[in-house]
């Protein structure tokens, strides 16, 4: 595993991020700090993903952990373009996600966050498995689901993939039944917005936005990646809505506090 000093973080990431094209299995390496046995240590699962997203997902953990935790960042690539040739995960993606996750965890990982939200269901199934190894599998869009409960009863789950948008209303009708709580979810699919430009995104966001607005009391966002057009949304459509990696980092602070490993 590389370690990389997180001064040179662009050129790590562009070179990092080549090598993934052409290697297309799973990479990893930490970094974050000089000293190479960081006390807490923390494993990133992304799939596909853009550099908005590794810059949004960074900084919040550092906004919630600080700076003395080292990262572990492994990408795997190849998961969310087997998912998506055929439109739903097959064991073969899974088992390379699970796998992934137990690297993490050999590697010696005190927390693990599954970033990709396809890969939802992936991580809920093997949330026996992290208990018993004492390494909690954080699912990035668990607490979003949760806050999003709290907030409203009729919730818009808004993607740009359609392989996200079942795992993330599986984990709204999970929490719904464990708050106690009835919701109704609207799905959208921002068809052909994912792979565009900043501006056309926003645009196709706004497009489809409109057309529930009105309808629902929360929207959420299934991807990370959509998490710039959160604002934008909000600001034009006066409706809340919710994002992440935000609360996927404050959910793995709270695992990582629970552990008694991160003071509140």
């Amino acid at each position: 595993m590389s370690k990389q000093n997180f001064s040179q973080k662009t050129h790590v990431w562009v070179m990092f991020w080549v090598a993934m094209l052409f290697i297309g299995s799973t990479c990893n390496m930490v970094h974050g700090l000089s000293d190479s046995s960081p006390k807490i240590k923390v494993a990133l699962i992304y799939t596909g993903t853009s550099p908005e997203l590794i810059e949004y997902t960074e900084r919040e953990i550092r906004e919630q952990l600080g700076d003395d935790v080292g990262l572990m960042v492994y990408a795997v690539p190849s998961v969310l373009e087997e998912v998506k040739k055929v439109g739903y995960v097959t064991a073969a993606p899974a088992a390379k996600m699970i796998r992934t996750y137990m690297e993490a965890v050999e590697a010696g990982a005190d927390a693990v966050l599954s970033i990709c939200s396809t890969m939802g269901d992936v991580a809920y199934s093997v949330q026996d498995v992290a208990k018993y190894l004492g390494v909690p599998i954080v699912i990035v869009n668990e607490e979003m689901c949760r806050e999003a409960v709290r907030r409203g009863e009729k919730i818009a789950v808004m993607a740009t993939l359609p392989t996200s948008i079942a795992p993330t209303k599986n984990i709204i009708a999970r929490v719904s039944r464990e708050m106690g709580k009835q919701v109704a979810v609207i799905e959208v699919l921002v068809d052909g917005a994912y792979g565009l430009d900043r501006e056309q995104f926003q645009a196709r966001m706004l497009e489809e936005a409109a057309k529930i607005a009105d309808q629902v009391d929360v929207i959420v966002f299934s991807q990370g990646s959509m998490a710039y057009c959160e604002k934008l949304i909000a600001d034009q459509f006066h409706v809340t809505v919710l994002s992440n990696p935000h609360y996927g980092a404050k959910a793995l602070k709270a695992a990582l506090v629970e552990k008694g490993l991160f003071s509140k």
